[in-house]
């Protein structure tokens, strides 16, 4: 029961009108994606639950991820796909589920870092592929740099995938070559 990627395009597009938030749906899909492929996974489902987790972010920032749950069941998603979008808020507006599941891991590693990819990207204009992942690591460490992304988030999510912070990035590297970001 899930969108084709042209009606979760329209579906993002009908609820989500910040640009960056839609350049953020579509690195994080793409990053769950090279997740799911790395792992033997449904490449679609992981892509479109990391494309669809921030939904409803926009309209309803107090509730998030509260109201687009609502929809995913309503719309009879699978229960994989709601609980890693449940999961990826962990301690956020009192959302207390874990992610314990590797969709949900995956979700909840990357949700985070894309922001680190993205803010160096705005420092150093190239495409995410082509970021070396030494300076990936030292913007981590570096807690002046894109101070509102949670590094203790991303930590906690390769924990739960079971991968070190360097292995992440340089998946994470991979993928965004691979899919031309």
């Amino acid at each position: 029961m899930l969108p084709s990627r042209k009606e979760a395009e329209e579906l993002l597009f009908t609820h989500v009108t910040d640009v960056y938030q839609r350049h953020h749906a579509l690195m994080v899909g793409t990053a769950v994606e090279g997740y799911a492929k790395k792992f033997g996974e449904d490449p679609e489902l992981w892509f479109l639950t990391g494309y669809l987790h921030d939904l409803d972010y926009q309209e309803h920032p107090t509730l998030h991820p509260g109201e687009s749950l609502k929809w995913f069941a309503q719309w009879q998603y699978p229960e994989s796909f709601i609980h890693a979008v449940e999961a990826h808020a962990l301690n956020y507006n009192g959302f207390t589920t874990e992610p314990n599941t590797q969709l949900a891991a995956a979700l909840f590693a990357c949700d985070e870092i894309c922001g680190i990819f993205y803010a160096y990207g705005k420092l150093n204009p190239m495409p995410y592929g082509d970021m070396k992942a030494s300076s990936i690591m030292k913007r981590i460490k570096d807690l002046g740099f894109a101070p509102k992304i949670k590094r203790e988030d991303i930590r906690y999510g390769c924990e739960k995938l079971g991968v070190s912070l360097e292995e992440h990035i340089a998946h994470l590297g991979l993928f965004f070559k691979e899919a031309g970001l």
